[in-house]
């Protein structure tokens, strides 16, 4: 099982402490996002991860292994992209990735292979022999996302990955991020888009100056900070009416409360942990309304962040 972990993690430079004993342990396959405000020290703790910088005072571990003293083994399985690199113009896919590939140590006669893998995992096989020179910056993020899938990693380290990019690059990167939980990956993902997170994450780890503010699932998160009751956005493939909204709430049991956000979507606010939200979705799709997603509400996670950093200041 894939885990990453950090203890009493801190980093210094001079008197200003950009990170400050952080305690932080993720295991199993699935999607964390890293949340804070700009210098709150997401990108500080991900270059630990990677031994980029080195550590004033405590341990980061990768499966159990030290990343700073036994690098080889705990970044094996790792693969990363931080602070976004930029790939040379004159180089096609192919050839930049396979130079990377030899960089990283993987045997000649297995390059060719892992490259395409990494390609058709960012779907961007049709332009494999194009150069980038000519690519839209989401077509060079999806590359450079690509370049951290050789050797298909069971845990992927993203820094920010979607920043600078226009809203359709934006959800380019974030169907990719996705899909790579299909392969059963720890991914750990920094970003400072609410919104993002609760899109493609499962759980939700928030950090302000330089401390952990809290760590737990998406729904947990939400509903610590209200009341106890948790909101998730429901969008139909039908047109939302208040009719319907009304017979949600008056039929399924443990919903407080169902209101229309737009043409095509509700939100419920609901009592119970997952097991509640469980029951709830299976009891929505009895009744055959056309559910096309069924997610924590971002306006929910925001308000939740807003009030946990605004707790730190």
């Amino acid at each position: 099982m894939p885990s990453i972990e950090a203890i009493n993690l801190s980093k210094k430079y001079g008197s200003f402490a950009a990170l400050s004993d952080l305690n932080l342990n993720i295991e199993g396959a699935k999607c964390v996002g890293f949340l804070g405000p700009n210098g709150a020290g997401k990108s500080t703790t991900l270059k630990l991860f990677t031994d980029l910088i080195r550590p004033s005072a405590g341990e980061a571990l990768i499966n159990g292994a030290n990343v700073h003293t036994d690098k080889k083994r705990a970044l094996g399985s790792v693969g990363a992209l931080i602070e976004i690199p930029e790939i040379y113009p004159a180089l096609t896919p192919r050839e930049a990735l396979m130079m990377i590939a030899e960089i990283r140590g993987i045997p000649k006669n297995e390059r060719k292979e892992q490259v395409a893998e990494a390609v058709s995992e960012v779907r961007m096989e049709e332009w494999i022999n194009k150069r980038v020179g000519k690519f839209s910056k989401g077509m060079k993020q999806r590359i450079c996302v690509a370049s951290a899938l050789l050797s298909d990693p069971s845990i992927v380290l993203l820094d920010e990955p979607t920043t600078g990019l226009d809203p359709r690059g934006m959800s380019e990167v974030r169907d990719i991020i996705k899909s790579l939980k299909n392969k059963k990956r720890l991914i750990f993902m920094s970003s400072h888009l609410l919104s993002e997170v609760s899109d493609v994450c499962d759980e939700v780890a928030i950090i302000d100056h330089g401390k952990l503010i809290i760590y737990d699932t998406l729904s947990n998160v939400t509903a610590k900070v209200s009341d106890g009751e948790n909101v998730v956005e429901v969008e139909l493939r039908n047109t939302v009416n208040a009719e319907l909204t009304s017979k949600i709430a008056a039929k399924i049991p443990g919903i407080n409360k169902a209101e229309k956000s737009d043409d095509t979507t509700f939100r419920i606010k609901f009592t119970g942990g997952l097991n509640a939200q469980e029951r709830i979705l299976a009891d929505l799709v009895k009744m055959n309304i056309g559910i096309v997603s069924y997610k924590p509400a971002s306006s929910a996670l925001e308000e939740a962040y807003l009030s946990l950093v605004k707790s730190t200041l």
